[in-house]
């Protein structure tokens, strides 16, 4: 899709704001950013006069589509408690793109999420990034897998000591976690030498996937609240070798100061929350400044339907109230979750050769008066509001030539 954003305020997060810039998509993709574009005769012009030009908001931790609103039991599939290691497990194939929070998720200005089994099991699963719009998961797909996903803390004890089985305890969890990756250390030398003599070898999708993250291929995600799990989380990585992100890092900002010096990103929420749990009781809005302030890269989740997708940014807007840079607060919604994510190649700011995930805002996004008027996707108009109506494209029923 072609298209030219003229007019407005140009926030490209990854560079200084621009007054009256121009955001130019060809062929799906950024290729120009800035005041003196030359807009080629025959594209598409849309005037964000008045208005503020950002990328779209980038989720690095939801389970859209696979913990569905308004569904119940049938629309839940975010967690397979039944084997504490469920690494073989893709959340791709439990996505559903008709979950409403999808048209929520455009109306917040989040065009990009990475969807994540739950917390239920120490090793949950594959995550995978998707844009927030299309017709199946395969259309919609960014990059598959982009992690796995792992829990320490109350989930998974309180899961599995409820069925009188291991883990029971916090020990346990690290055990589980810990002879996991002792088998696939194990597994990958035997599979190197039967590779290396020639010789069949017997597959295991669990291992396989672990022996990824080994190879520092993918990142682990390790869901982890309280400050001594996440001494157990660096212990782990320490033992094995692997990139680790915290994820929630609820008590992250009693360690920060360790986390900045080792330079483990924190992807922190949810912070809309009661203290629901013990793992909680320091859970606050001025947490994300303190890791901000340390030098840790700092992403923000809403973790939804925890907190609905759409209250991303206010998020970030009421951790500013508490102390966090207005800009550091912009960069924990684009481009610190694309990095850590793996994903600042294709989205999390505007500049060429990105995807054209493109959203005018009526004013700042930081005010909680301010709403997305228009979202692109790709370049692509999915999304706006007008007379006081939201509209979403129907991916179902665009024209033919635009598939």
């Amino acid at each position: 899709m072609n298209l030219a954003i003229t007019g407005g305020y140009v926030v490209p997060v990854d560079g200084d704001p621009i007054d009256g810039g121009t955001v130019l998509i060809q062929d799906g993709k950024i290729t120009e950013v800035g005041r003196d574009v030359a807009v080629p005769e025959g594209t598409p012009v849309v005037d964000a006069a008045g208005g503020w030009v950002l990328p779209g908001f980038v989720e690095a931790h939801g389970h859209l589509g696979v913990h569905e609103e308004a569904e119940g039991w049938a629309g839940q599939d975010t967690n397979e408690m039944t084997d504490p290691n469920g690494a073989r497990l893709r959340a791709l194939d439990a996505i559903n793109p008709a979950d409403l929070a999808f048209g929520d998720a455009l109306s917040g200005g989040v065009t990009t999420a990475v969807i994540k089994p739950g917390s239920g099991n120490p090793i949950g699963g594959q995550t995978v990034a998707i844009k927030c719009w299309g017709r199946s998961v395969d259309e919609m797909l960014l990059k598959e897998p982009v992690s796995v996903k792992s829990a320490l803390g109350e989930n998974p004890k309180r899961v599995y000591g409820d069925q009188k089985k291991l883990p029971s305890t916090r020990q346990g969890v690290a055990a589980v976690i810990r002879d996991a990756f002792m088998k696939a250390q194990d597994y990958k030398a035997k599979r190197d030498a039967a590779e290396a003599e020639g010789k069949p070898f017997d597959r295991d999708g669990t291992l396989e996937v672990l022996v990824r993250v080994l190879d520092g291929e993918l990142p682990w995600c390790q869901h982890t609240h309280r400050a001594d799990d996440i001494a157990t989380a660096l212990r782990l990585s320490d033992e094995f070798g692997y990139r680790l992100v915290i994820n929630h890092g609820t008590e992250g900002h009693l360690l920060a100061d360790t986390l900045a010096e080792r330079n483990i990103p924190v992807i922190i929420g949810p912070l809309f929350t009661s203290r629901s749990k013990v793992e909680l009781r320091h859970r606050s809005l001025s947490n994300p400044g303190i890791l901000a302030r340390a030098g840790v890269e700092l992403a923000i989740t809403t973790d939804h339907p925890v907190v609905p997708i759409h209250f991303l940014v206010h998020q970030a807007t009421l951790a500013v109230k508490e102390g966090l840079d207005p800009a550091d607060a912009l960069r924990s919604i684009t481009v610190n979750p694309a990095r850590i994510m793996g994903l600042d190649d294709r989205v999390g700011s505007l500049k060429p050769g990105l995807d054209g995930d493109v959203v005018i805002w009526s004013g700042d996004p930081l005010d909680v008066m301010s709403r997305a008027l228009k979202v692109f996707v790709s370049g692509r108009e999915v999304y706006s509001y007008a007379d006081g109506e939201p509209v979403v494209a129907d991916p179902y029923y665009r024209e033919a030539a635009d598939r």
